[in-house]
């Protein structure tokens, strides 16, 4: 059966001598990996359409419960080349890329995901010294650069843990709804001092943070540059996020880290 979809290249892996498996991010058939034959020879008819984040027209053809597809045609939409030019850029991407490749499960449809990442890099491509070497935070230390730095990747991280239902709670006790700023790993929740015991050690959050955490959920990812945060605010919700993510995945993001150690040198 043939089918015709768009998608986000996300990852690319090799096959073979001249072979590849592709990854996609689609509106109507979720993460899909596809069997793309032959596009590393130069008269490959796919072109440069399968190269990392380009925006493509794609048909492929399979059964209708194949585990890989065969991708029969690949038709540029926008290649967002830039962002790959961009070293700074590309490696901040790249952990935009791999959270989305943890939390969602194949073939789970989930178009607002793909909504959200489409809008993410539109806006970095039109402005990217948001996320240029030199105003990355360093938030295993608690420090961050000029305010709104790195901002639309806080916001995607935000928007995308609740589009796939892992946010933490931060409005108030996840238990019983009363107020409260101490944040429960193993709970993904605040949770008030009654509601507490035996949660473990909580991380103290600041009512600001809570405040900010939850203007990102409502804001429009379209407008996110227009916001100027605390430099203090960015940091310690960044520490939050990427705490949390490591938790839920029982292990660090390879890019976050990657990243922390390159911003260092």
């Amino acid at each position: 059966m043939l089918r015709r979809t768009e998608g986000i290249v996300l990852r690319t892996i090799l096959f073979g001598e001249a072979d590849l498996i592709v990854t996609y991010l689609t509106p109507d058939a979720g993460l899909l990996k596809v069997f793309a034959k032959s596009p590393r020879k130069i008269k490959s008819r796919f072109g440069s359409s399968l190269e990392p984040l380009t925006h493509a027209k794609i048909s492929f053809w399979g059964k209708e419960d194949s585990q890989l597809p065969r991708l029969t045609q690949s038709d540029i939409i926008h290649p967002f080349q830039s962002l790959r030019g961009d070293l700074d850029c590309f490696l901040k991407v790249s952990e935009i890329i791999e959270i989305t490749t943890c939390f969602i499960p194949e073939r789970d449809i989930n178009s607002r995901v793909y909504s959200l990442l489409l809008d993410t890099l539109h806006i970095i491509e039109s402005n990217p010294s948001l996320l240029k070497k030199g105003a990355v935070e360093d938030v295993s230390h608690g420090k961050a650069g000029a305010a709104g730095k790195n901002l639309v990747l806080s916001s995607y991280k935000v928007k995308f843990l609740n589009l796939v239902g892992f946010a933490p709670k931060l409005d108030a006790c996840g238990r019983c709804g009363k107020n409260g700023y101490n944040f429960y790993l193993s709970q993904g929740a605040i949770l008030c001092e009654a509601c507490a015991d035996g949660a473990g050690s909580p991380i103290k959050l600041s009512a600001a943070l809570a405040r900010f955490y939850h203007d990102l959920l409502t804001w429009d990812t379209a407008k996110i540059q227009r916001i100027r945060p605390a430099d203090k605010i960015l940091a310690e919700l960044l520490c939050l996020i990427n705490t949390h993510i490591k938790y839920v995945l029982s292990k660090p993001l390879r890019t976050e880290t990657f990243n922390q150690r390159t911003s260092a040198q």
